[in-house]
């Protein structure tokens, strides 16, 4: 079992948080939360999708697989219950692992993706990426991908540093991977009916300037949640925990206290 398990990276003691990071990137795109986290007294985890890094792949690609695989790391973590944070892609794998086994997810934070609730948010999350799809078709690079994808789907805002470890993060990702989880996200089938079952405090963090995951579809996802609350962060686009980790550490920790104070 030990051998199929993801790689992560792990920094800190205290009660453990696990992030799962979007298909865009690898866990470098939760750097600055780490660090964050290991500072403020938790066990920072962040994991390699399987396919990503040097976390093998699974087969088949599916959601189901990478949310047993994500269960998988929690048992191997001995740390009970554990809080998910999951950016784009890895919202999904952190929703659909909650499904699976609640027991193991004590509570959520959802940054710039969940299930598309509608047709429109299906096309949103897609378009970008089939164009990146077409370009490596053409023979070009993850790099030359990242050098047009993250300048398309960032905010006006973004922080400089953050926008260029994205860019880095994308071009790392290995082709194959990258198209095997392209693949997969238009098939995330978990709807209103399941996850209404999801009792565990969830923050949803966005930017207002996302196009890949508008604030209405967060707004959408909050609806259907038992215990959800949204928060939107201002001139921030796709990547809230690298465009504005300031702000998105500060919204992290004060959910993890137990503070009620966002809106």
């Amino acid at each position: 079992m030990a051998a199929l398990l993801p790689t992560f990276t792990t920094l800190g003691s205290g009660p453990t948080v696990l992030m799962l990071h979007d298909a865009d990137g690898d866990h470098l795109t939760f750097a600055p939360q780490v660090e964050t986290l290991a500072t403020s007294g938790y066990r920072a985890v962040a994991w390699d999708m399987p396919g990503y890094g040097r976390s093998a792949p699974v087969e088949p690609y599916t959601f189901k697989a990478l949310a047993q695989s994500c269960l998988a790391l929690i048992d191997a973590l001995r740390c009970g219950p554990v809080t998910l944070v999951g950016h784009g892609m890895g919202a999904m794998v952190a929703l659909e692992a909650a499904v699976r086994d609640a027991s193991k997810v004590r509570r959520m934070v959802l940054c710039a993706g969940g299930p598309a609730l509608d047709a429109q948010a299906v096309k949103d999350w897609v378009a970008p990426r089939e164009q990146a799809l077409k370009a490596l078709d053409a023979g070009g690079s993850m790099e030359q991908l990242a050098q047009t994808l993250v300048p398309q789907c960032i905010g006006t805002g973004a922080l400089p540093e953050g926008v260029r470890l994205a860019g880095h993060a994308l071009g790392q990702v290995f082709p194959g991977a990258y198209r095997r989880a392209l693949e997969a996200l238009p098939t995330f089938d978990r709807g209103a009916a399941a996850l209404a079952h999801l009792a565990m405090p969830v923050l949803l963090v966005g930017g207002d300037q996302d196009r890949c995951t508008p604030p209405a579809a967060l707004q959408a996802l909050a609806q259907v949640l038992p215990d959800a609350q949204t928060l939107l962060l201002p001139h921030v686009g796709h990547w809230p925990q690298l465009e504005d980790p300031e702000g998105f550490d500060a919204a992290l920790l004060d959910f993890l206290a137990h503070r009620r104070t966002l809106h």
